[in-house]
C-alpha cells in the first residue's frame, strides 16, 4: 500500500532554515509527482511546490527563491529545502501523491517559525 512518511519538521527562529524529508514506498516513486502542501490554521492549504519524474519543479510564488524541492530517487524520497522561513510559513506540511486520480497523504509535519 502506498506510505508517504514526512519528517523534519519543527520549531525554528524567523530566518532559519528547516529540511523536511517525505519517504514513499508502495508504488513506483520514481515516475510520480510528488507534491509539498501546506495548510494552518484559518488558511486554505496551499500547494507549496512539486517536483516530476524528470526533475522538473513547480513553487508558489509564496516561497519562490526560498524553498527547493528535490528528489532522490534511489531512496524514493522527496525533500523541501527551507530557507529564511518567515513566521506565515508556520504551518502543518503534507507530502502527497497522485495515482490513478487519488490522492495519497502523509501524517503531516509541523513547522513553526517563530518571531
Amino acid at each position: 500500500q502506498v506510505q508517504l512518511v514526512e519528517s523534519g519538521g519543527g520549531l525554528v527562529q524567523a530566518g532559519g532554515s528547516l529540511r523536511l524529508s517525505c519517504a514513499a514506498s508502495g508504488f513506483i516513486f520514481s515516475i510520480r509527482t510528488m507534491y509539498w502542501y501546506r495548510q494552518s490554521p484559518g488558511k486554505q492549504r496551499e500547494l507549496v511546490a512539486f517536483v516530476k519524474g524528470d526533475g522538473s519543479t513547480s513553487y508558489a510564488d509564496s516561497v519562490k527563491g526560498r524553498f527547493t524541492i528535490s528528489r532522490d530517487n534511489a531512496k524514493n524520497t522527496v525533500y523541501l529545502q527551507m530557507n529564511s522561513l518567515k513566521p506565515e510559513d508556520t504551518a502543518v506540511y503534507y507530502c502527497v501523491v497522485v495515482i490513478v486520480n487519488r490522492e495519497y497523504w502523509g501524517q503531516g509535519t509541523q513547522v513553526t517559525v517563530s518571531s
